[in-house]
């Protein structure tokens, strides 16, 4: 409609004024709450081609369109924004044709889709996933979803950090008090065993430096030159000059660590279409910096450190190869990205890491620009809050975190003692309470991350995500299950569930509302792949499931006994749950049909 509208809004123009206008210029949007209306077209820019003022040229416009648009039963003109309202016959139409629609909402690929990367995850082999890694799956997944609604080629990649000082610290803590401790003996996840021996060294590690500077050393002299910080560096320089013992614990516990995210990302249901290794992709980036230096793209300094000069972009010097030629993390990511357009040659790359990054990914963009590959300025880093508990802050160092594990489990649990509350179960066999314990506690835990903006800082408190009033993940799935539970009634019943309806009644407001939302859903899916926003689609939801519930309580259904009205209904009802399922489907969440 919004096409439709821009047509005929340029043919006012130029049938009124005389004057053809970029239709891009012509701002359609849909009515605030606050107004009467379905559609606003803003008149501030048309005024500069009508040569009158925004309230005149609002009401030629606006007389305009209702003597050539069928669908126009009234205007309002509300300062420079003319308010369009629909015909009920309009929506009636607008929707039989979202009814007949296959798959409404979601776009086909073209001939010539945009291929674009999500990259999300990105972990460290030293420590298991928690809160905070669950917000960036949960965003990349999503998105990734979202985008490919549009129309889009997407690839989900993950990038894990194998490779540094904090894993040295973990395998050095293992070799001295591990006492050949491995998950199948310990019973524990490979993750979390690997995780306790990173805080295990950080712990003595701190005991160290607190000696050095009880005895006189400065805290950064002592965090330099403490034993084990030591130990940690040199064995970082055995695994580089590929020691053998090393390599081989190297492998061990990151194949123990490799296991647990698996376990944890099938919890979660995340997947990924290709993972990276920094292992694997740290020499590409150091021989493409070399390349850069020789070309005179970057700098050398006496100590045989590379540094790039970024003082004109406002920024200041930054390290890409230490004095004895090894790489640092952003070398690293120069390599991965520059290896995944070649691989895949990419229309645009997002990177869904943490807003502590900023500074990390505005050099990473400068640099490769630098290094002249014109595809930079299509990598775009979305940048989402921290995430913390109504407590307060996590920190992975001391082992104050909350672990991903132990929260989806918590999740699981919190859902089926709730449900047991309810006791709408009791028909059920184990299996299947169970199945539905898991998908309304997942389901609280995903829809709570992702209602919130991506960029904004959030608190995440599980006793209020497991809510079954309120915008809530339960809530949505339970207005899901309730309209299924009306379409196996109608079909028990003998009613069926009507092709399509004969529009020849009078539909109320509610039913309108209703209507008008299932309208805006292509929309909403194209505005949050747009925006790289799930919180568009996961609002847009609670936003229908709020209005049909409203309807649900005020109406009859299957005892209306109008036969146009109820078939009408039943199919409302019908369409209303397949965009709720699709809509939740594209933010990772299961809806059960039964509740």
């Amino acid at each position: 409609m919004e096409q439709i509208l821009k047509n005929k809004v340029a043919e006012a123009i130029l049938h009124l004024y005389g004057k053809e206008i970029d239709k891009s210029q012509i701002q359609i949007q849909k009515t605030r709450k606050e107004f009467e209306g379905d559609y606003t077209i803003v008149i501030f820019p048309i005024s500069a081609l009508s040569g009158k003022n925004p309230k005149e040229t609002g009401e030629e416009i606006g007389e305009y369109l209702k003597k050539n648009m069928d669908e126009v039963a009234q205007v309002n003109l509300v300062k420079g924004f003319l308010n369009l309202i629909f015909d009920r016959p309009y929506w009636l139409r607008r929707f039989q044709e979202i009814n007949l629609t296959p798959d409404y909402g979601i776009k086909k690929p073209g001939k010539d889709p945009k291929t674009i990367l999500v990259e999300y995850s990105s972990p460290n082999t030293n420590k298991p996933l928690h809160l905070g890694h669950i917000r960036n799956n949960l965003i990349g997944f999503s998105l990734a979803n979202i985008l490919k609604a549009n129309g889009h080629k997407v690839v989900k990649v993950n990038i894990v950090n194998d490779r540094g000082i904090h894993i040295c610290k973990s395998m050095l803590a293992w070799e001295k008090w591990g006492k050949n401790e491995t998950p199948e003996s310990s019973g524990k996840k490979g993750d979390h065993l690997v995780g306790e021996y990173y805080v295990k060294f950080e712990r003595e590690y701190k005991k160290e430096v607190e000696e050095l500077v009880a005895k006189g050393l400065d805290v950064e002299s002592s965090r330099n030159t403490a034993p084990l910080i030591q130990e940690a560096q040199e064995m970082l320089r055995k695994w580089e000059a590929h020691d053998k013992e090393v390599i081989f614990l190297w492998k061990r516990m990151n194949s123990w660590v490799d296991k647990g995210f698996d376990e944890t990302y099938k919890a979660l249901g995340v997947d990924f279409d290709k993972i990276y290794y920094e292992s694997e992709t740290y020499k590409l980036g150091r021989s493409i910096v070399l390349e850069g230096l020789e070309k005179g793209l970057l700098d050398k300094k006496d100590d045989g450190s590379v540094w790039v000069d970024l003082t004109r972009d406002g920024l200041d010097n930054k390290l890409l190869l230490r004095s004895d030629s090894t790489s640092v993390y952003i070398t690293q990511d120069v390599g991965t990205a520059v290896q995944r357009y070649d691989e895949y040659h990419f229309n645009n790359q997002i990177y869904v890491v943490g807003n502590e990054q900023n500074y990390h990914f505005m050099v990473l963009k400068l640099i490769l620009e630098r290094l002249n590959y014109k595809w930079a300025k299509d990598i775009y880093h979305l940048s989402y809050g921290m995430v913390e508990l109504p407590e307060g802050k996590m920190k992975s160092r001391e082992g104050k975190v909350v672990d991903a594990d132990d929260l989806i489990r918590e999740m699981i649990d919190t859902a089926r003692e709730m449900s047991k509350e309810l006791g709408k179960l009791e028909n059920y066999t184990e299996d299947q309470k169970e199945e539905i314990f898991r998908k309304i506690g997942l389901g609280a835990l995903k829809y709570f991350i992702l209602k919130v903006d991506p960029r904004k800082n959030m608190i995440f408190d599980p006793a209020e995500s497991i809510d079954f009033n309120g915008n809530t993940g339960p809530f949505i799935q339970y207005t899901y299950a309730r309209i299924q539970s009306v379409l196996r009634k109608a079909c028990e019943e003998g009613t069926g569930i009507p092709e399509k309806f004969l529009p020849v009644f009078n539909p109320n407001q509610k039913e309108i509302e209703i209507v008008k939302l299932l309208d805006r859903f292509p929309g909403i899916i194209i505005e949050a792949g747009e925006s790289y926003s799930p919180a568009l689609l996961a609002n847009y939801c609670y936003e229908l499931v709020k209005e049909y519930n409203q309807f649900y309580h005020d109406f009859p259904i299957l005892k209306e006994e109008d036969v146009n009205t109820r078939d009408f209904r039943i199919l409302l009802s019908k369409m209303t749950g397949k965009v709720i399922g699709k809509g939740m489907e594209l933010l990772g969440i299961e809806v059960p049909k039964r509740m």
